[in-house]
């Protein structure tokens, strides 16, 4: 950078370096004075700062942490004594395991993440997005060197910590939300014990699966054996819905046969203590009896039949018998015509 080049005492001097020679031989040392106070005010006014909604400032003096302030209008003594920085403790940020969003809307596999060994020794394939926030920006800030690559290998690891003590099929299917939960609050223990400032809001499985190379041979044993569970299940209610239909008709069965036997016996007894009662009037009174027996079962007999009485005299009619009763139910002939 070029000098500056004062003017010689033949050029005319600036007009502005002219005002200042006369301001200062005019006011003396207060010109000094006014200009070193205005500076100084300027620099103890760059100590003001805002702290915005959701964010905390961190105030350090010579590189040391002092305060944390809240959100609102402070003050710190300005650099280089004192310097402050600003952190969103609100916003939710995220970090992904296994896979990274492209800008394309494709994701791109980290095989190196996301391959994982199971207890009964497969590998699958497991993904994960955590969700965090800032809960202490002094930590955040100071405790550990890049605190967002230490919580995603902090995930890394609570994720196969996770997954190494379950079944590759629980996994997949049976045990996915256990493996969120078992990850976040493994997790949650790794960044406290860090020191990290983090707080992890949610653990969310993008995929779990088994490898590129053999997922379709796995999803037909997943298939087949969810059609095996199907059929037994299907199995299952129908036995549970033939089996109280037969054991219902077989204790309809038994109590009908013993309301039977019941009806039997009681008419058998009851026969029995007629005959009885008979045999006793008919050793009394036998022709008395006998007559009675006979007239009752003319009337038992008869009741049951038409009967028609005709005198002697009828058969020298025209008619002697017009049978009204059966013309009443006889069937009219049918009409030949067309």
């Amino acid at each position: 950078m070029s000098q500056y080049k004062w003017p010689s005492s033949e050029e005319k001097m600036p007009e502005w370096v002219e005002k200042a020679q006369a301001m200062f031989k005019r006011y003396g040392p207060f010109a000094y004075i006014g200009i070193l106070a205005v500076v100084v005010l300027v620099w103890l006014a760059t100590g003001i700062y805002v702290v915005g909604p959701g964010e905390q400032g961190v105030e350090r003096r010579f590189g040391k942490h002092v305060n944390t302030t809240d959100p609102g209008l402070n003050y710190r003594i300005p650099w280089p004594i004192m310097t402050a920085d600003v952190v969103d403790v609100s916003s939710i940020r995220r970090v992904e395991v296994g896979f990274r969003s492209m800008r394309a809307g494709r994701d791109q596999t980290i095989l190196e993440e996301s391959l994982m060994l199971t207890r009964d020794e497969n590998i699958v394939d497991v993904q994960v997005i955590v969700q965090y926030r800032i809960k202490d920006a002094a930590e955040y800030l100071f405790r550990v060197k890049d605190p967002e690559n230490v919580l995603t290998t902090s995930v890394e690891v609570a994720l196969r910590s996770t997954v190494g003590r379950m079944l590759i099929d629980e996994v997949i299917t049976e045990r996915r939300a256990e493996v969120q939960a078992d990850t976040k609050e493994f997790l949650e223990r790794l960044v406290d014990a860090y020191r990290t400032g983090i707080l992890v809001t949610d653990v969310r499985l993008q995929v779990a699966d088994a490898p590129a190379q053999v997922r379709d041979a796995f999803h037909e044993v997943v298939r087949a054996r969810e059609d095996r569970e199907r059929l037994v299940n299907e199995a299952q209610a129908y036995m549970e819905d033939i089996l109280p239909r037969a054991r219902g008709v077989a204790q309809r069965i038994s109590e009908e046969s013993i309301a039977y036997r019941e009806e039997r016996v009681r008419r058998a007894r009851g026969d029995a203590n007629r005959f009885s009662q008979v045999l006793t009037e008919y050793r009394e009174a036998p022709d008395v009896t006998r007559e009675r027996m006979h007239i009752e079962a003319l009337e038992r007999v008869l009741a049951e039949s038409q009967k028609v009485l005709i005198s002697d005299n009828a058969d020298k009619g025209v008619l002697p018998l017009l049978p009204l009763r059966g013309l009443e139910g006889a069937v009219p002939p049918r009409s030949n015509n067309r």
